[in-house]
């Protein structure tokens, strides 16, 4: 007895994409490539797969759990799937060194790999886009890389109402928690939890710390600190009042505010000096996207990371950017009914049916390749019913913008072209046929 065929599905965290859903996320995708490429950023890809030193060289050897790694069955270098790009991006740089004009300006979307345990917002396998500025500092490139982010959201549909980009500053972090009781030497740890404020229980940030050294007031200041968000229109000054510190502690923010100001960013933005990005080569502005009521992850994060490309071998080379992942964004999409995926799949310019008689029959397969090679987009029912009623209603489905109904007229070369938006029959010259759908029907 033949045994049965076992029922195979996708590895758990990975997504099967359909028609409808790829066409949802070239949507998201076109937005990031058409804000990407309008910004003046050129686009670039690097392998799936890196040697796994790459990526232990930026994050240590803890990283080594949270990647796909393997050895190819016969040699002895270890690879890993790429989980991030910025590695990537600092090993091409460093390769071309000299070679490359500066500034760089560079944006990739590829597929990134992370062996965690799936949940809402976070899967094993998602598409990323990366948009990066190498070799120029200062605010401006700071701000240019949050202004590109915001131009897809907002080609997206999201509004201010919807997410706020959320900013800090590592230096200017460092100075408060200097000033606030903090060692040097306890700052990474005291900026490790911080980045972790929003996924502990109070009672558990504070335990943590009094680990630090703070006396209880220190504490309860430290507390402060880390959950201060205020509008982007709160002014440094007020900023430092809110927080109690000198506003000397503060100076680098003031830069970037006016340079979001000018690009009619602020109300897209907003202080929040618990953004720190638990990363260490984080060296400047940093920023996160959220959502705004904050019941998903987010949306994107990034900001500068000036001793990256030293780091991996290259001279000391200034770089700001940013990574934003397509499975938060498209809950926060779907959230808020902007995806209409129905709507997202290509809409037939001209959808051809055959009544079944002899003349249509024969030049069906020649006109839709016509079509076809005139630029529209052409197709037929593959049905065998001879039901024109039935057929239309096929085009219907497909969201076709017109439906050419070939019959005994072919005779004297004419069709009834109907447009399925309006209603509107018309008889056509054959010749007109093309044309025709192309202009929206139009005679004119």
């Amino acid at each position: 007895m033949a045994a049965t065929p076992q029922k195979l599905q996708s590895p758990k965290g990975t997504r099967d994409f359909y028609p409808i859903e790829m066409a949802t996320r070239r949507h998201i995708e076109a937005a990031w490539r058409s804000a990407s490429v309008d910004c003046g950023f050129e686009e670039i890809d690097g392998p799936t797969f890196e040697h796994l030193e790459l990526y232990t060289i930026k994050s240590g050897e803890g990283i080594v759990n949270e990647l796909f790694s393997f050895t190819r069955a016969g040699g002895e270098a270890t690879y890993a799937l790429r989980p991030e790009f910025t590695p990537t991006l600092a090993r091409m740089v460093v390769a071309k060194g000299q070679q490359l004009p500066l500034p760089l300006k560079w944006f990739c979307m590829p597929s990134m790999f992370r062996a965690e345990r799936p949940q809402r917002g976070r899967l094993r396998e998602f598409q990323q886009w990366n948009a990066d500025i190498v070799g120029t500092g200062g605010c401006e490139a700071d701000a240019e890389i949050i202004s590109v982010a915001v131009l897809a959201l907002e080609r997206l549909g999201l509004t201010p109402a919807d997410v706020q980009v959320r900013i800090s500053h590592r230096d200017a972090m460092g100075n408060v928690l200097r000033r606030i009781g903090v060692r040097d030497e306890g700052v990474a740890a005291a900026f490790e939890l911080i980045d972790r404020r929003d996924r502990l229980p109070p009672e558990e940030f504070m335990k943590r710390a009094e680990v630090l050294g703070f006396t209880p007031q220190g504490t309860a200041h430290f507390e402060r600190v880390a959950r201060t968000r205020l509008p982007l229109s709160t002014s440094v000054e007020e900023l430092a009042d809110a927080v109690q510190v000198p506003i000397d502690d503060l100076a680098p923010l003031a830069a970037l505010r006016d340079r979001l100001a000018t690009l009619s960013l602020s109300a897209w933005c907003s202080w929040d000096l618990g953004i720190v990005r638990g990363l260490a080569y984080y060296t400047g502005a940093v920023f996160e996207i959220h959502e705004i009521t904050g019941a998903e992850r987010a949306i994107a994060g990034g900001g500068r990371y000036d001793t990256l490309v030293e780091l991996f071998g290259g001279p000391s080379m200034p770089a700001c950017g940013f990574g934003m992942g397509d499975v938060v964004l498209s809950l926060v999409l779907a959230d808020r009914g902007l995806l209409k995926p129905e709507e997202r799949l290509p809409r037939p310019d001209v959808f051809l049916l055959s009544n079944g008689s002899e003349v249509a029959e024969r030049a069906l397969p020649g006109l839709l390749s016509e079509l076809r090679r005139s630029g529209l987009h052409a197709r037929q029912s593959y049905k065998t019913t001879r039901n024109i009623g039935k057929l239309l209603g096929d085009a219907g489905k497909v969201r076709a913008r017109f439906a050419a109904i070939l019959d005994e007229k072919l005779i004297e070369n004419t069709v009834t072209l109907k447009n399925l938006d309006t209603g509107e029959q018309t008889e056509v010259r054959l010749e007109d046929l093309g044309a025709l759908c192309r202009a929206g029907g139009s005679r004119t």
